[in-house]
């Protein structure tokens, strides 16, 4: 399983440890991802995602998944969202 944010793409990053004598070591800082299920007004079911909590709040902000989805760049989102995000453009174009 990556450690990689499905909605907005964020995921580990490197950099320092710091001792109070000026010694460096390297670290990775990991994104902080939860298993949440989000739910879909248009397609009518909920769908399970590893995503940051960043984007959590991003997606209540947007005013849902669906929301999010209209508004994300493709490139940003994993495999599966890109699938949920097609399901609901055909859904839109459908009705």
């Amino acid at each position: 399983m990556s450690r990689r944010c499905e909605l907005t793409g964020k995921g580990p990053i490197t950099g320092n440890n710091v001792s109070h004598a000026n010694n460096k070591t390297k670290r990775r800082f990991l994104p902080n991802l939860q298993d949440v299920s989000l739910q879909s007004e248009a397609l009518g079911r909920s769908f399970k995602l590893r995503v940051s909590s960043a984007a959590l709040r991003s997606v209540d902000h947007r005013g849902g998944l669906d929301a999010y989805l209209a508004r994300a760049k493709d490139e940003e989102l994993s495999s599966s969202a890109l699938k949920i995000k097609r399901d609901l453009v055909k859904a839109a174009t459908a009705a």
